[in-house]
């Protein structure tokens, strides 16, 4: 598997509450090794895990570690992408999800841990989006990085295309069908109406 993808590494990334785990549990199921230190553990918000690894969080003060995540998988908040080092080539998995669903998912977290948001949804909407553009617009000038969009509420709808997409993305020979097998619809529980076209 680590000679498929010739050295690259591969990220899953995202806002936070936007399918993130999931994507990882996916890939796991599917044969690609997680680079997670289970620091963090198992709850109520992520009860099959968060797939965290500490030294993500540090990647602007070292990065020395990237290179052993090759062949392997790990996660990182979209936040910290712009910390990537140019040396590196990479892939990328970009979840995205409803922002009113993200939202009512991040409060629902936050509430359970007697933690009172700081801002409102109206302005958190704004920054995210913001973020996103900014983001977006970042990595496709960015040579050295491929990026895949995968849509949270579309892997629910369609778990058969979404994982194939993810398979000829990487390259690896995944087991699509374990990959699907994975997604725990009982998970979506801030499930909102998806907005009028």
């Amino acid at each position: 598997m680590n000679e498929s993808r010739n050295g690259v590494i591969t990220i899953v990334s995202g806002l936070p509450r936007c399918g993130t785990s999931m994507m990882m549990k996916m890939l796991e199921a599917g044969g690609i090794e997680t680079v997670v230190d289970n620091i963090r553990k198992s709850d109520e918000d992520n009860p099959r895990g968060y797939y965290e690894f500490e030294k993500v969080k540090k990647i602007d003060k070292d990065a020395s570690w990237l290179g052993e995540t090759r062949g392997k998988v790990f996660k990182m908040v979209s936040m910290l992408l712009y910390h990537l080092p140019a040396e590196h080539r990479y892939k990328i998995i970009f979840m995205k999800r409803r922002m009113e669903e993200m939202l009512a998912s991040q409060k629902k977290m936050l509430e359970r841990k007697g933690i009172q948001p700081k801002q409102t949804d109206d302005q958190i909407t704004r920054l995210y989006e913001d973020h996103l553009k900014d983001i977006e617009k970042w990595l496709q000038s960015r040579d050295h990085i491929e990026v895949l969009y995968v849509n949270y509420n579309e892997v629910l709808n369609d778990p058969v295309s979404n994982a194939r997409r993810v398979h000829a993305f990487l390259g690896d020979p995944l087991e699509e069908d374990e990959m699907i097998r994975a997604i725990d619809p009982s998970l979506y529980r801030q499930r909102k109406p998806a907005p009028a076209s």
